[in-house]
Formats: structure tokens, sequence, C-alpha cells
């Protein structure tokens, strides 16, 4: 879903590492990351259509705890023997919940809570061994589990911030369901990516698309601390940055940084290109497309380029539904694929 990646996020502001797979990844390619618990996300298809994504038949066998979320919760449902419905009242928007019944995933929480619910269906009959924990106006079962087996489920969105209480439920579910442990910091994760960065680099060069803007400006940063001069990266003023901003990125690269920072001035080409042009989507397209054959162009030529690098945050990578199957895209960025 579109708050997939948010849910990494927001077990990442925990200081515990998430990492985010698609549905069909297979057990190899999860088991390697050697996982403490799985979170199954939202999604806009309904769980019982033919063709939906499925619940992976290896997440359930391994004993792990499980939360699954909005769809998720559908899916652990129907994997278990329950059963799911298209609901005669669809909840979008702001809700209240209530619970009575102890579990460690609802601990410490207000009996009334305000949620973010966004779903058409809902849960008709309850599998075996689940128990209904909390429930809405029109969701009898808006928190389900089965505490022995540590398998959770909750149809309104935690990880959203209309959930004020969300965070707290998802550290109950990291902490005191999974047990994980809080670990993981930026300056962890900093240290781990320059160790990755020179393993799998070596003595190779590596390029790079420098805007200036957070995205290519951090990958920019960790990856000279990793490789130094090995970094080759370049920057293309596409005429549509702010006001002297093009002077500031090669004055904080080139001479604050001591970064090797090649620059193309493309600023007619691309307004060139825009003439006349007034969908946004369209001329994201356009951008994207120019730029990609600006930066190549220059790149082409550079010798001895075994890498290219690249530098993406997580909103364009949720408005891009990036190498989803099934996420609808918001908006089109270049720097995402």
């Amino acid at each position: 879903s579109q708050y997939t990646q948010l849910i990494a996020r927001r077990v990442r502001e925990l200081g515990v590492y998430a990492e985010v797979f698609a549905w069909d990844a297979t057990a190899d390619h999860i088991d390697q990351h050697q996982p403490t618990a799985y979170i199954l996300s939202g999604g806009p298809q309904s769980a019982y259509e033919p063709g939906a994504p499925t619940l992976p038949p290896h997440i359930l066998p391994g004993g792990k705890p499980v939360l699954g979320i909005c769809y998720g919760l559908q899916l652990l449902t129907i994997a278990h023997g329950g059963s799911v419905a298209a609901s005669s009242k669809r909840e979008y928007g702001r809700t209240e919940i209530t619970h009575a019944v102890h579990s460690p995933l609802l601990d410490d929480l207000p009996a009334e809570m305000v949620v973010w619910m966004s779903h058409g269906d809902r849960i008709e009959a309850l599998p075996p061994q689940f128990q209904a924990l909390g429930q809405s106006a029109n969701s009898p079962y808006a928190v389900i589990g089965d505490l022995e087996r540590k398998l959770y489920g909750v149809q309104f969105h935690p990880e959203v911030q209309h959930t004020p209480q969300g965070i707290d439920l998802l550290r109950n579910f990291v902490f005191r369901i999974a047990h994980c442990e809080p670990k993981w910091t930026p300056a962890a994760f900093i240290d781990a990516t320059v160790d990755t960065v020179r393993e799998r680099v070596g003595k190779e060069r590596v390029l790079l698309a420098l805007s200036g803007g957070v995205d290519s400006a951090v990958a920019g940063a960790l990856l000279h601390q990793a490789i130094g001069e090995q970094l080759v990266s370049i920057f293309v003023n596409t005429g549509m940055l702010r006001l002297n901003e093009p002077e500031t990125v090669l004055r904080t690269f080139r001479e604050e940084r001591g970064m090797n920072l090649r620059y193309a001035d493309a600023q007619e080409q691309f307004l060139d290109a825009l003439q006349g042009i007034t969908e946004p989507e369209q001329k994201r397209k356009i951008i994207g497309k120019l730029f990609i054959d600006v930066f190549t162009a220059e790149a082409e030529q550079l010798q001895g380029i075994q890498y290219l690098a690249q530098g993406t945050i997580y909103p364009d990578v949720i408005e891009s539904a990036s190498d989803s199957k099934t996420s609808k895209v918001i908006k089109s960025h270049h720097n995402v694929g």
C-alpha cells in the first residue's frame, strides 16, 4: 500500500531495523535477513478476490510474531479459517474503537482510542483460536489476536499520525510481543552503510547524479565518506532550481566537501522541452526522460565507471509506487527505479 514504507519508518523510529518486501518475495530472499517478526501491510485490493495478493506460505510455519494491518489483517483471518466480506458500511477516516480485553498489543493504551480507518471490507467470522480484542461501531473485529501464537491484526492504520496512539501499539508489538532490541540508530546505519559500500565497490569507480537535494546529497556524502575520489558526481542544471542554487551546490560539494563534481548546464534544453506543457504528470515525464538523456551524455565522457549510485527518499518511492505490482502511482519521480 502507499502506507507500507511508513510502517517501516515507524518501526525504525523505535530503533529497530525494518525492511520492506513484496508479498511474493521468496522464502530464501526474506530468510537471509533473519527476521524476528512480520508486519503485513494494507493494500487496495479485497483479500477474497481472485488474483489478489495472498499471504506468503512460508510466513506462518516459522512461528514468529505477526501483525496484520488492514488488508494484512484480512489475509491473516482467511489463512486461519475465518471469513472476510464487503462491509455494508465502509469506514474511511477518523473512527473510535474501544477495547476491554487484556492483550500485550493493547497494554497501556486507553480503553477508547481515535484511529484512522480506510477499508471497505471487514471480518465476518473470526478464525478458531482468535478472539476479538477491540471494536468500532461498524467493525466488531477491529482488533483481533491469537495470544498464544502471537498473531495479531488491526483493521485501522497505526502507522499514520491520525492514529495518535498508533506508535504505542507498534511499540507494544515490536518490544513486548516480538522482543526486539532498539539497536538500530542513524549512527549505526552510517557505519554499516560505509562498510557495505567499501566491501561492494572495492577499488572501482562509482557515478552519482547529484542535485543538491536531500536524497542525492545524503547519498553523495555517504559514498564520499566510504570511497572518496572513487566517486564521480554529475550535477545537471535543469533551469528549475532556486535563485543562486546552482552556485550553492557547486560551492558546497566541490569546495567545502572536496568532491569530484562535474557540471552540466542544460537549462535551455529543459525549458524548451517544457514549453506549452501544463499537465503536471506530463511535465514530470518529460523532465525525467530529458534528465536521463543529459546525464547519460555526460556519463559517456567518463572512463572506468563500474557502478551507478542513486539517492532516493521514501516519499518519492511511495508516490511513484516503485517496485510494486499493487500500489497506485501518486506522481512519478525520475530518481525512483
